[in-house]
């Protein structure tokens, strides 16, 4: 069936506005009209593709939003080395403004997923104690701190994460930077759960408060960056413009802040404050901060990232840099939403 869709979406990109039985004769016959009509469903379903007219004058275009959504082989991409791939280098101001500004991000089905989890999530607390959810949420906290930090590199290992972070006892071998990244860690969960409505509207000098906390007594520079930096595995360039990072900061803020969708809100914060890297070091942290404030402040589970592969969440963070493709960084999300809802409460 793949192989069908794959079909489908290259002639509705070559031809445009067709209608389905021009796609079902592009085929050959080497599947029913019925079939044809069903996989149009499901591609339109995911907004893959888009319909104008209604009834027999129906016709299918490809959506303004394919090359964000459209299915992506990240072993295949990966095959090629770092100098081959053709990408998009630059910082692409129009994915907040123009692609994420009027499209949704999630499918029909993606969107009933997540909701299906929500309602679980809800019933699932609603018969916990107050001190039990507390307990669930200090888990939760422990295993998010251990796995964002091991993304950027920590080697402290979660058994040792937990000691460190409810006895203060350090690992050996281990510096003292690891240990304060972690224990910033749980100082920024703790502070979004104290206050879960600080980030509501989100705000670029909110966003530099939760870096503030994460980078501590690092030695990371506050508040938005002034100076060029680069990404290791990747030759996509952010912006190296005080002004225009400042600008791409705020009009992010703005298209979060108009979404209704809370987890679409998430997702964008996830992504786009990693694209748009605003400051020298700590990105990625500060985006799972953020986007785990924004489903904390909805009543929404919050999300560790524990079994994901730190290698798989760089590729398809690395994907949306380059192709500025969200598919895979998408079905982390999701994935790692189920996790959470099905393991912590």
């Amino acid at each position: 069936m793949e192989k069908f869709e794959s079909q489908i979406i290259e002639f509705v990109k070559v031809k445009q506005n067709c209608s389905s039985r021009e796609i079902h004769e592009s085929l050959l016959n080497a599947v029913s009209y019925a079939t044809v009509k069903r996989i149009l469903a499901k591609l339109t379903g995911e907004n893959i593709l888009k319909t104008v007219g209604q009834g027999k004058g129906t016709r299918y275009l490809v959506s303004p939003v394919y090359e964000l959504l459209r299915p992506v082989d990240i072993e295949k991409y990966f095959e090629k080395e770092i100098d081959d791939r053709e990408i998009i280098e630059n910082f692409n101001f129009s994915i907040i403004t123009e692609v994420f500004s009027g499209n949704s991000v999630f499918s029909d089905k993606e969107s009933e997923k997540l909701t299906k989890f929500q309602n679980k999530f809800k019933n699932n607390i609603s018969e916990l104690s107050e001190l039990e959810y507390k307990k669930e949420l200090e888990r939760l906290a422990i295993d998010l701190s251990w796995k964002s930090s091991q993304i950027e590199g920590n080697t402290y290992s979660l058994l040792e994460t937990e000691r460190l972070l409810k006895d203060k006892l350090t690992a050996s071998g281990k510096t003292k930077e690891e240990a304060t990244m972690l224990l910033n860690h749980k100082d920024a969960i703790d502070f979004i759960v104290e206050n879960p409505d600080y980030l509501i509207p989100l705000s670029t000098s909110k966003i530099e408060d939760i870096h503030s906390i994460l980078i501590k007594e690092l030695a990371v520079d506050r508040n938005l960056r002034k100076r060029r930096i680069g990404i290791s595995g990747t030759n996509y360039r952010p912006l190296d413009n005080g002004f225009q990072i400042s600008e791409a900061i705020s009009q992010m803020c703005e298209l979060i802040n108009q979404k209704e969708n809370v987890f679409e809100k998430a997702l964008l914060a996830l992504v786009l404050i990693s694209y748009i890297q605003p400051f020298m070091d700590g990105n990625k942290r500060t985006a799972r901060i953020v986007s785990n404030a924004i489903l904390i402040h909805y009543g929404c589970c919050p999300i560790s990232f524990r079994t994901v592969d730190s290698i798989d969440y760089k590729k398809a963070m690395i994907i949306f840099y380059e192709q500025n493709n969200i598919s895979i960084f998408k079905q982390i999300f999701i994935s790692q939403y189920e996790f959470a809802v099905n393991t912590y409460f």
